[in-house]
C-alpha cells in the first residue's frame, strides 16, 4: 500500500501557533518581543535523571 501524498494549496493552509511557558505562565510566541524570541530559539532540552540514577559522590 503506497500512501498518496497530501498536497495543499496555500489558500488551504493555516498557521500553527506555538505556545510556550514564560515567567510562570503560557503565552503564544507570536506575542514575544525580538529578545524573547531569541531566548526561545536558544533553549536546550534535557532529561533530568531520577535520584536513583545520580552518580555516587566521593568522600573528601
Amino acid at each position: 500500500m503506497n500512501p498518496t501524498p497530501v498536497t495543499l494549496n496555500d489558500a488551504e493552509r493555516q498557521p500553527c501557533e506555538i505556545w510556550t511557558r514564560v515567567m510562570g505562565y503560557h503565552r503564544p510566541m507570536s506575542s514575544f518581543n525580538i529578545g524573547k524570541k531569541g531566548e526561545f530559539h536558544e533553549r536546550r532540552f534535557f532529561v533530568e535523571r531520577s535520584a536513583g540514577q545520580a552518580p555516587a559522590r566521593q568522600a573528601v
